[in-house]
């Protein structure tokens, strides 16, 4: 834009300053500066990084000599793409955040840091050729061969294409004006994708109907914008059909895979790797170095990859042309980002796709009620439904016994987390030499810590949060381990005595690590791992863990809700959860849902070869259409339920929600700052005349946490226009901005 004389820019701070940007002007030392560019800028008496949103001509409405200079384009030469920038735009509108702050998140802090930038020197022939002075034989053997490549090369490689010792004689030619070189800045990165590509991945000739029927209808859609919901039962073949399409991709655009935690599914990556190659693939997560991470996204923005597999934020990755977008495990809460800017990238890869005219397809096998509705019931313009409703040729769903262990009490005495009925499947399964998963999700040993004496009731919580202590059982400390905060992460050491009563205080509840207690007392020499974030530090012990699963060296695999993610493992014949009921009683309106999506999830790493698999389901409510749904593999009848429920309540995905959560040291204060918000909404509501609906201020569900009180308000409306008009209203005239005190959080996944 050659006669753009000033250009907006989003400063890259976590506050409001302007929605569309403050201007400066753009000096002559600039000219053709782009949109997407990242500059540094001068912010009162202090200099700022920020990203030029728009480019223009327009005369100010005040002194065009206050208006201050661009000083430069930041190091590293960033940019994006302008699409990113219109998307940043979308984001910062509809999830309420500053719109640097959305760049912020878009960029990966080791690129705009230059994280394992190295300088290189670059040579190539001439371009105004010298008369050829007299040369050696090696000087003239290395003249030779940079005219043998038009390219830039590094000197050694120049060296050594010459079959030359020392880069001397390639330094004597630049000297002579024979070559002429460059400085540039080169990413060094130690990753090897190759040791992560699963060699085990074939492609399979034999396709199911349902695989068919699901690619015919995606490849009548390829050129245009589409939602295809893929709801395929475990082990259905969703990742083949991921896989088959990507191959139909046209040569020149790209492909964005998001997968949940993406180190965490491992074999999910490595086929990606298997079939493509990891010259085609770049892979973007937070298991990376910062300087991996940097060469990775390099190589997008140069366009060396088609296929991007990545985490939550890889929907953000540089490519220049997008031509599909999937979305893995499309249900999955991670997706969801939990501080500014909150936004969900499977919506953010709906909209990004949309504004690519491409589609973009969300599979999983317990799709979100929101995806699931919006395909199905009086599906919405644009979103497409395809089912597969069996699993691969010769695999077959596990069968599932559910144990009511209130009836298990009557007739065992003591503590036993395992009931009769899982000992003895777990049993055979050793017996025939089969592997065996087990869930629990809930770490530590005991979510408990009390006094003996019901009379007393004291019963130990965090000092900095509304919330029960855990005991962590640990030998190597004096008082045999360490009671914690899973909240503020605050610890201690385990209590002698109950404060109150001076009585011996006693640990009860179940975690991974008392399960793991009894499975070692129960089953003599049983190779046996947990796995859960205790002992789970980083992704190489993750990937570590499951190589030797994979490999037969264990035998029983303990672990939270991580294992239920992406394993395909032949050799598990039995899966146990030890309690259906961990996240069925919490005070959240999706509770119901995540209890169904968690079993079905666990449950389909069972039997995924030719031998049928089963799965032993522990609960206290077994008559739970959560858990006896998810025990039949009744996804659309669940689906059916839940809806009437949510309907009924007036709860997204029949409705939107945004959830507001004000915190503060000062009790009062949340208290006053959360009812004078209720007001400014309520009156701006009035004055808009729009159709929402306004629950609280009232204090959230874990009312303190980190010494902070937390209340909240609540806004549920048909659809999100009213919504987000309501939030822009009072965002312009400052009444609503988020911050370290102000979460506004639309569309959340969680109320807890």
């Amino acid at each position: 834009m050659g006669d753009a004389h000033y250009a907006d820019v989003a400063i890259e701070r976590g506050i409001d300053l302007s929605p569309t940007g403050l201007t400066y002007r753009v000096p002559g030392k600039l000219a053709g500066l782009a949109v997407g560019e990242r500059v540094v800028v001068p912010l009162g008496r202090k200099k700022a990084h920020g990203y030029v949103i728009r480019l223009h001509a327009d005369e100010p409405d005040y002194d065009p000599k206050k208006i201050k200079p661009i000083e430069q384009r930041a190091p590293g030469g960033v940019a994006l793409p302008g699409g990113l920038v219109e998307l940043a735009r979308w984001i910062a509108n509809y999830y309420v955040c500053p719109l640097g702050m959305v760049f912020g998140a878009m960029l990966p802090a080791a690129v705009t840091r230059g994280t394992g930038t190295k300088q290189k020197q670059l040579v190539k022939l001439s371009r105004e050729s010298p008369d050829e002075p007299k040369l050696t034989k090696v000087q003239q053997r290395v003249l030779d061969a940079a005219k043998r490549h038009t390219n830039w090369l590094l000197i050694k490689d120049l060296a050594d294409l010459a079959a030359v010792k020392t880069t001397g004689p390639v330094k004597t030619l630049i000297d002579k004006g024979l070559l002429e070189s460059k400085i540039v800045d080169a990413v060094h990165s130690d990753l090897d994708l190759r040791a992560q590509a699963d060699v085990q991945d074939v492609k399979h000739d034999q396709l199911s109907p349902g695989q068919r029927g699901a690619l015919d209808a995606l490849a009548h859609a390829a050129d245009q914008f589409g939602v295809h919901v893929l709801h395929g039962v475990t082990g259905s073949g969703k990742t083949e059909v991921y896989l088959r399409l990507i191959e139909e991709v046209p040569e020149g655009l790209s492909t964005v895979v998001l997968v949940p935690e993406i180190a965490l599914t491992p074999q999910t990556v490595g086929r990606f790797l298997a079939r493509f190659g990891p010259d085609s693939v770049a892979v973007l997560h937070s298991g990376l170095t910062a300087a991996q991470r940097h060469a990775q996204w390099r190589r997008i923005e140069r366009g060396e990859t088609p296929i991007v597999v990545g985490a939550r934020s890889a929907i953000f990755a540089p490519v220049k042309r997008l031509g599909l977008v999937i979305v893995d495990e499309e249900h999955d809460s991670s997706y969801k980002q939990d501080q500014l800017p909150r936004y969900h990238a499977r919506d953010v890869a709906i909209k990004r796709a949309q504004m690519a005219g491409v589609p973009v397809l969300l599979g999983s096998a317990t799709p979100s009620l929101e995806s699931y509705a919006n395909a199905t019931s009086e599906p919405r313009p644009g979103f497409h439904y395809h089912s597969l409703p069996d699993r691969v040729p010769g695999m077959k769903l596990p069968t599932v016994e559910v144990v009511d262990l209130a009836e298990e009490r009557k007739f065992r005495r003591g503590v036993h987390l395992l009931s009769r009925r899982l000992e003895q499947r777990l049993q055979q399964t050793l017996e025939n030499t089969g592997q065996a998963m087990l869930l629990l999700n809930r770490r530590g040993y005991a979510n408990y810590i009390a006094c003996p004496d019901h009379r007393c009731g004291w019963m130990m919580t965090c000092q900095h949060c509304d919330a029960t202590m855990v005991y962590h059982k640990d030998k190597k400390l004096p008082l045999g381990g360490v009671v914690r905060c899973h909240h503020c992460l605050a610890e201690q050491a385990l209590p002698r005595v109950c404060p109150d009563s001076g009585h011996k205080v006693t640990t009860f509840g179940l975690g991974t690590q008392r399960v793991e207690e009894e499975l070692i007392a129960k089953f003599d020499g049983l190779r046996l791992a947990r796995m859960d974030s205790d002992t789970m530090r980083r992704a190489e012990d993750y990937r570590a863990i499951l190589d030797r699963f994979r490999q037969g060296e264990i035998d029983v695999l303990l672990g939270t809700q991580m294992i239920a993610k992406g394993l395909d493992f032949p050799g598990v014949r039995l899966v146990g959860v030890i309690s259906a009921d961990t996240s069925l009683n919490m005070p959240d309106f999706r509770a119901a849902e995540r209890t169904f999506q968690l079993i079905s999830q666990v449950a389909g790493r069972s039997g995924r070869s030719e031998q049928v698999g089963r799965v032993v389901l522990q609960t206290f409510a077994p008559d739970s259409p959560a858990v006896a749904l998810a025990a039949k593999h009744d996804y659309p009848s669940f689906a059916k339920m839940e809806l009437l429920t949510r309907v009924e309540m007036g709860l997204p995905p029949v409705g939107r929600m945004v959830r507001i959560v004000l915190r503060d040291p000062d009790h009062v204060k949340a208290l006053t700052r959360a009812t004078e918000l209720a007001h400014n909404l309520e009156h701006a509501k009035a004055a808009l005349r729009l159709d929402v609906h306004l629950r609280g201020p009232f204090p959230c569900a874990i009312a303190r946490v980190a010494d902070h009180h937390r209340f909240e308000v609540q806004l549920l409306a048909r659809s999100a226009a009213p919504l987000q008009r309501l939030m822009t209203e009072l965002r312009n005239h400052g009444k609503l901005i988020s911050d370290n005190r102000t979460a506004v959080d639309v569309d959340p996944v969680s109320l807890l």
